[in-house]
Parts: structure tokens; C-alpha cells; sequence
């Protein structure tokens, strides 16, 4: 059985945020063979503890992707900070055809396009993808669980951090459908009255009211914080505010653009043209959109460079939704080398971390075992990139642990899912319901 069916048939995803099938990506031909592991987003250390702990798995995925592929190097990517990650994954890479390559601590540094620029000198074309300057990259607890799929391993479990404002952050090896609630818990509980989630991280991800969302494939982690925290109100403002406040306020400073990181490899993609966009007519605003069309909504406009507090991110992002709806298609230049300020416009995680107002919980979360397995699961049709799985079980039925539960339908892009546990079927709709037992 070649890797491209191993790896589909274990269901393996992008485990970065990406959520894309493994098994589509594998299937193509590359000359370089990148392990992103990076980890940018401030407070979660789940990728630096799948270097600590499986640093070894991580660096036999990646020679199974390069024999795959056809790749010729392997490079992976760390952190230099990242010490003890860095040490596991030198260590794992002697003797073997991968190297490491040390990543100064910006953000964000673990966006495709950079890290490709940093270990290839390559930019990718304008909307699109790695293949197309021979890379194939993907984060280093997906090339683990490429390795445990050659082993006949589906991807039942994984590791995520829990951060902010709980009384121990911490990483843990979770079965999937495990809510947040619980890893709270685990984690010693909250140590806020009121807390709210910012799943996938601060910069680039989503902000839940509800603790009871359970963990996917895709998944990093979260950052419980509390409802009053400044972020958090920006966040939860409602979408119409957040443009009407941005039509009355923005001066058109520019320094949601020079701080844009495609900005300064060289994309067209200039957000204070966006925010310009929002006070002009419809026939205006499809003047200026396409500004938003290459934006990476890595989040430093809005969190980070806007003096005013705006949102020129999320301009980006409702931009971006209504060229799509119009078909358009980026049809400019592609950038043939980075803005001359590129290095010096970096923005220190510790000054993110700053204006974020974080800092009172920038601490480790080391790996710790979870204290109790969850006797119920929950577990989401869609987990990846594509569709949701059409589900292979019914409500009232046993299953046996690593038993398919679940598979998109015949042609459609999605990535097969297992049960974590043996147990019972409790009932089947969005998400299967899995009791333990």
C-alpha cells in the first residue's frame, strides 16, 4: 500500500489549523520537504511539545513524505527559543536526510509563504500554494501521524495546549471529541469568573463564549481569557460595528499595510486601501477590494500595527467574501522579491505579546498527562478542509476503538474519521456521540 492511501485511510489532516487532507498534498511531486514547526501564535507550546516528546516520529514522517514526493531535502523548522525542542529535533534529524533550520521568534513565522521564503528563497505565486515552487509543507504533528499511519495508526488522538487564564497551562494528548470544558478543567480550572475561549490562538482564531466545544484534528489549542479582557471585547463587537467604526475613524495612516507581512514579501495587499473602501459606494468598494484578495487574515493589522483600534482585518475578510462571490481571480503581479524593510518590520513575539495584554500569562504549559480520560466524546463530521464525513455508524451501535466511523463521499476532498474509544453510539447528527464503554 503506498503512503497516499496509508495516510488516508488513517484519516490525517493538516494539524496545524489548516485542517487540509494529507493524503491530496502527498500525492504530488516536490523537491523539498519542509516540517513546520514554527508555532507562532503567542501562549500555545503544542508544537514545541510534539518536537520534545516525538521528535523521532516527526523526523521519520518526513522522510516517508520525501520518499513520497520524490523530495530530495528535508528541512524542519524550530525556533531558536524553542531550546528544548530544538535540541529533540537535531538530535532526531543525525543520521537521517532531514535538517534543522533555526527561525528567529516573530510573527508570524509559521505562515506557509514565509517559512517557504525562509528556507527556499522562493516566494509563492499569488494565491498559491508551495507545490508550485516544489515544497510540500506541513506541521510537525502531522508528519508524526504520517509516521503512525505507515504503521496502520489511524488519528483518533492529539496534542493540545490550554493557556491564559487557568490555574496550570498545560499540553495534553487528548482523545479527539474531548470538549474545552474538560481541558480546563484538567488544567486546574479556570481562574477568571467569566471566561471565554480564543480557539487556534489570539491572532488567527476564533473566539468562543461556550467552554463546551470539542477538540478536532485540526486543532492547536486555546486561550481561555476573560470576558472583560480588552481583546476579547474587540473580538466579540458585532460586524456592523466594526465597520461603521472603522468608515468614521480611519485616517489612513498606512500602518496596518507596512506592518502586513505579504505586504512586505512583496503582495499586493494593502489593508488601509480596504478600510478606504468601506466609506465609498458599491462601485467604490470593487475599485479598492482586491487589495484584500491576497491577505493571509494573519491578524497584525487589527491587533497589533492600527494606532486606532480598527479592523482592517476584518475589512480584508468581507472583501475577500465578495470577490469571491463575483468570481474574481487575482490577475497582477507576483512579487519577485520582498519589501527592503522585510527583516526590519518583523514583530517580536514578546512586543505582541505586549500589546495583546497577555503577559501576565505568557507562561509554560508543559506536557502533563490528562488526569481522566472523558467517558463521552463528541465528535464533529467535519474536521478538515472539504466536507463533512458521511457517517458510517448508527445511533445505539458498538464500536471498537480506531473503528471507522465515519467517510467523505466517493470523490468529494475530506479525511476519514475514527473513533478514539471503544464504546457505544450515542446518537449521530452534526457531530457522533461516543460514550465510552
Amino acid at each position: 500500500m503506498s503512503l497516499v492511501e496509508q495516510v488516508r485511510k488513517a484519516g490525517v489532516v493538516g494539524a496545524g489549523g489548516g485542517g487540509f487532507p494529507a493524503h491530496v498534498k502527498f500525492g504530488s511531486r516536490a523537491e523539498i520537504v519542509i516540517g513546520n514547526g514554527a508555532e507562532c501564535e503567542p501562549l500555545l507550546h503544542k508544537d514545541a511539545a510534539v518536537l520534545e516528546h516525538h521528535a523521532r516520529d516527526v523526523v521519520r514522517g518526513m522522510e516517508l513524505v520525501m520518499d513520497a514526493v520524490g523530495a530530495r531535502e528535508g528541512v524542519l523548522g524550530v525556533k531558536e527559543k524553542k531550546k528544548a525542542a530544538v535540541a529533540a529535533a537535531q538530535a532526531a534529524c543525525e543520521g537521517s536526510r532531514v535538517r534543522v533550520q533555526l527561525l528567529g521568534d516573530y510573527y508570524p513565522a509559521g505562515d506557509e509563504y514565509d517559512l517557504v521564503f525562509a528556507v527556499t528563497g522562493n516566494l509563492i505565486p499569488p494565491q498559491g500554494i508551495s507545490l508550485q515552487v516544489g515544497a510540500v509543507v506541513s506541521n510537525v504533528e502531522t508528519l508524526a501521524q504520517v509516521a503512525a499511519a505507515a504503521e496502520g495508526r489511524a488519528v483518533t488522538r492529539k496534542l493540545v495546549t490550554i493557556a491564559g487564564a487557568v490555574a496550570q497551562p498545560s499540553t495534553f494528548e487528548v482523545p479527539l471529541g474531548i470538549t474545552y470544558r474538560d481541558l480546563i478543567e484538567a488544567a486546574g480550572g479556570a481562574t477568571c469568573a467569566d471566561p471565554v475561549l480564543q480557539i487556534g490562538g489570539m491572532m488567527m482564531g476564533r473566539t468562543s463564549e461556550s467552554l463546551d466545544v470539542p477538540i478536532t484534528k485540526q486543532d492547536a489549542g486555546a486561550i481561555v481569557l476573560p470576558r472583560e479582557h480588552k481583546t476579547i471585547e474587540r473580538k466579540l463587537r458585532p460586524k456592523p460595528a466594526q465597520a461603521r467604526i472603522g468608515r468614521s475613524a480611519c485616517d489612513q495612516c498606512r500602518y496596518c499595510t507596512e506592518f502586513c507581512p505579504r505586504f512586505l514579501l512583496g503582495y499586493a495587499v494593502e489593508p488601509h486601501q480596504v478600510m478606504r473602501g468601506l466609506g465609498f459606494t458599491s462601485q467604490g468598494a470593487s475599485q479598492w477590494n482586491p487589495w484584500a484578495s491576497l491577505c493571509c487574515s494573519c491578524g497584525l493589522c487589527t491587533l497589533y500595527a492600527c494606532p486606532e483600534d480598527l479592523y482592517p482585518k476584518e475589512a480584508c475578510d468581507d472583501a475577500k467574501v465578495e470577490l469571491k462571490a463575483t468570481g474574481f481571480k487575482w490577475e497582477g503581479p507576483a512579487p519577485t522579491k520582498p519589501h527592503p524593510f522585510h527583516d526590519g518590520r518583523r514583530v517580536p513575539i514578546e512586543r505582541l505579546v505586549s500589546k495583546l495584554g497577555i503577559g501576565a500569562w505568557d507562561r509554560p504549559a508543559p506536557l502533563r498527562p490528562l488526569p481522566q480520560e472523558p467517558a463521552r466524546l463528541v465528535l464533529p463530521l467535519k474536521q478538515s478542509a472539504g466536507v463533512a464525513v458521511v457517517p458510517a455508524v448508527k445511533a445505539g451501535q458498538k464500536v471498537k476503538a480506531g473503528e471507522l466511523l465515519g467517510e467523505p463521499p466517493a470523490g468529494a476532498l475530506g479525511a476519514l474519521l475514527h473513533a478514539p474509544v471503544a464504546g457505544r453510539v450515542e446518537s449521530v447528527g452534526d457531530a457522533i456521540v461516543l460514550v465510552r464503554g
